[in-house]
């Protein structure tokens, strides 16, 4: 779908996911308004929803194909 992005994240368990997207979001917005100035008359670029889910039970190779199986859905 257009209005949304997979992203298949590893990280310690130290770090919540709320955190991980908070700071992708954030890093994101600021570089899209630094290159496309038109967007900082917006007060936000996202939603602040997100869905996450482990894989421990899938394989790296299952999830990759998964996400590239998404691709122009």
């Amino acid at each position: 779908m257009p209005d949304h992005i997979h992203l298949f994240i590893e990280s310690p368990p130290t770090f919540s996911p709320s955190v991980i997207i908070k700071r992708i979001k954030g890093r994101l917005s600021h570089h899209l308004r630094k290159e496309f100035p038109e967007l900082l008359k917006l007060p936000t670029l996202w939603t602040p929803s997100y869905f996450c889910a482990t894989t421990r039970a899938a394989s790296t190779e299952t999830i990759k194909k998964y996400i590239e199986n998404q691709k122009g859905k």
